[in-house]
């Protein structure tokens, strides 16, 4: 049986949670080929020390291993956030074939960039349960202006 885009999105989201719970900023990702998750990640950025950490990097990592190759066609990639230059271009790369992401990066998206930076034959898709993923950034962020004003308090 066929599984939808929500469906999928709800597991980045579960990810992204993840993340939330390990003060990271909340992205979540998966990545599904064959209509099976290959891959499952979420942002590791503070807990790595590694800016390069991104849930879609984590998640393209893991997803090449499964496969045991770098490319990955035939893949869609689930994000909660709408991907940054460094990840668009790392998909870019792996060739995927498909992005579905929820919310929209308004500061820091690749599509904010006016060339084209994802491969051609590439198709994406945006806004899948954006209201929920969009919450979750921005749950994370009042937090964290909270602990901050306490700080100063």
């Amino acid at each position: 049986m066929k599984k939808t885009d929500e469906y999928y999105m709800h597991e980045a989201i579960k990810e992204a949670r993840k993340a939330f719970e390990k003060d990271e900023v909340p992205v979540g990702a998966v990545i599904v080929a064959n209509n099976q998750i290959i891959a499952r990640a979420h942002n590791l950025t503070e807990t790595l020390n590694d800016v390069t950490a991104h849930a879609e990097m984590q998640a393209i990592t893991a997803a090449a291993s499964y496969l045991g190759g770098k490319y990955l066609k035939e893949c869609t990639l689930y994000v909660t956030l709408e991907p940054c230059l460094m990840c668009a271009g790392a998909l870019y790369w792996a060739q995927i074939t498909r992005i579905v992401y929820g919310a929209t990066d308004i500061k820091r998206g690749f599509s904010l960039n006016p060339l084209p930076l994802l491969h051609p034959t590439t198709t994406l898709t945006g806004g899948i349960l954006e209201i929920e993923c969009a919450t979750l950034i921005t749950d994370f962020f009042k937090k964290k202006r909270l602990v901050a004003g306490n700080v100063f308090n």
